[in-house]
């Protein structure tokens, strides 16, 4: 597939340039231009990554098509909440993946044994009641850089002698719109900083300010923990809806994978190395967005898919 080269500063990747072998599915070639367009779905670091996991999901989609259509099954297109109305193949795939794998749903027992093998997972996250000072400083700048770090320091040295003057040095010092109420952040959890601000809290003991200034991309942070706020286990009762759905989304999954196994498995695929595992993602989304009708285990797999 020949292409031209991307011109100065395009922020487009540039195209595969090897010529791609012709790829089909039971004589019906998948378009290279098609897979081209797939390509934008499948984010990956290398063109020819993005190429092949867009031809294989083409190449599942074809072949769910073509089941559909030897099934003898008619497309009836439905629209999600938003108004957005399938087109007459998406229907196809969709109700072919409905009508042959059809799982079992999680059970209590199931949703029970999970939540006691995964206790850690369902519980709220730990909180830190927590002051700062931010001394700004570009992140390019190392001169800049350093005179605050120093500054930073010397601030440090002041507040240990004297911790009730934080407030009053934060409205004064800090860049922080935290400043104007004396540095105070409230209780913050995991992912609400920068992470070497979050490091920083994890070890510093309650009542202390740190002794040396945190460094990150905003320039230098002088922090001060009040208090910690451990999390507390979420009863079952609470979190067996969530896992009940990711217990089903979990066999499904396998059950989508191994469905379309089987259809590679009798099928004539041409021009492309592929086992029936690689294009079930995005099949999977296509239909997890609408499929609601009732499941029924056809023996693609046992159990309730607990663990």
């Amino acid at each position: 597939m020949g292409t031209q080269a991307a011109s100065p500063g395009c922020t487009i990747k540039p195209v595969i340039t090897t010529k791609q072998k012709t790829i089909s599915v039971n004589g019906v070639v998948i378009p290279r231009a098609a897979i081209a367009r797939e390509t934008q779905n499948h984010p990956a670091t290398k063109p020819i990554e993005a190429w092949l996991a867009a031809a294989r999901a083409l190449v599942v989609r074809e072949l769910l098509l073509q089941e559909a259509r030897r099934l003898g099954i008619a497309p009836s297109p439905i629209a999600d909440a938003d108004g957005r109305r399938e087109t007459d193949e998406e229907a196809l795939v969709r109700a072919v993946v409905e009508r042959e794998v059809v799982t079992p749903r999680a059970d209590e027992a199931a949703c029970r044994r999970y939540y006691d093998m995964n206790r850690q997972r369902f519980r709220t996250p730990d909180l830190c009641e927590a002051r700062h000072i931010l001394l700004a400083a570009a992140p390019g700048d190392r001169a800049a850089r350093e005179t605050t770090r120093k500054r930073a320091e010397l601030i440090i040295a002041a507040l240990r002698q004297e911790p009730s003057a934080f407030g009053d040095m934060a409205k004064a010092e800090s860049a922080c719109p935290s400043g104007k109420t004396g540095g105070n952040l409230g209780q913050i959890g995991p992912g609400q900083t920068v992470p070497e601000f979050e490091q920083a809290l994890a070890s510093l003991p309650v009542g202390e300010i740190a002794p040396a200034p945190i460094e990150s991309r905003y320039g230098f942070h002088i922090v001060a923990l009040d208090r910690r706020i451990e999390g507390r286990a979420l009863p079952f009762e609470m979190v067996r809806t969530r896992i009940a759905a990711w217990l089903d989304e979990k066999v499904r999954r396998v059950a989508i994978r191994q469905y379309i196994t089987i259809l590679a498995g009798r099928t004539e695929i041409t021009g492309i190395s592929f086992d029936g595992a690689h294009g079930s993602p995005g099949i999977r989304g296509r239909c997890r967005r609408r499929a609601r009708s009732t499941r029924r285990h056809r023996a693609l797999r046992r159990g309730s898919g607990d663990g």
